[in-house]
């Protein structure tokens, strides 16, 4: 397997934490998007939405979205589970991990896409060139602070981790969520004493790192 990647973006950092905390070292291919290179030719041939990560398999799939990367890995090397044990656990850690996609990952992505002035007509990830609306950067921003809201209410009592009692998919993301957003200038609230503590504990991780 190859994973098509480039340092920086919160995307393919998810999937390298994820690997990382499966163990898993493969071979991975830098694609620079800061030099436009996900709008190559060659790179359209592997993934027509321009989009990294991309995964590609042995026999040639390329799979392109995080989570469909992510349970695949799963799929091949279920322990430790990051999808959880049980059909509950599962449930459980699939409902939030939709929650943390729409409400934390998309929601800082609206706030920077829309303001920052390096990504001018590239609101939107992908193929197509989207102008930016500064009303929906003001709204990400709001988004984002509602959402911080809500991990810190569901980290209270002391809880290691956001869903059950072990590090699953869902600490990957909202993990990156809280990096994703400092870099884009969306500050962690002092009162956010619950998430704080856990985003420390989540960068000590070896992970972290990856």
């Amino acid at each position: 397997m190859k994973l098509y990647d480039f340092p920086g973006p919160p995307s393919p950092r998810r999937v390298r934490i994820f690997l990382a905390e499966k163990g898993l070292d493969i071979e991975k291919v830098t694609v620079n998007i800061r030099e436009g290179a996900q709008f190559t030719d060659a790179f359209k041939a592997l993934n027509p939405h321009c989009t990294i990560p991309v995964l590609e398999l042995d026999n040639g799939t390329a799979i392109s979205s995080i989570d469909a990367i992510n349970r695949y890995i799963e799929e091949i090397q279920p322990e430790p589970p990051l999808f959880g044990r049980t059909p509950e656990a599962r449930a459980e850690i699939n409902d939030w991990c939709h929650y943390v996609n729409v409400n934390g990952i998309m929601a800082v992505a609206e706030a920077l896409r829309n303001s920052a002035e390096r990504l001018k007509g590239r609101a939107i990830t992908g193929s197509r060139n989207i102008e930016q609306i500064p009303a929906l950067a003001e709204r990400g921003k709001q988004r984002v602070h509602y959402f911080f809201e809500d991990l810190e209410k569901q980290l209270a009592d002391g809880r290691d981790f956001v869903v059950g009692d072990t590090y699953s998919v869902v600490d990957t993301s909202a993990f990156v969520v809280v990096d994703f957003a400092g870099v884009a200038g969306i500050a962690l609230p002092e009162e956010m004493t619950n998430v704080k503590r856990w985003h420390a504990a989540m960068s000590a991780r070896p992970s972290a790192s990856a």
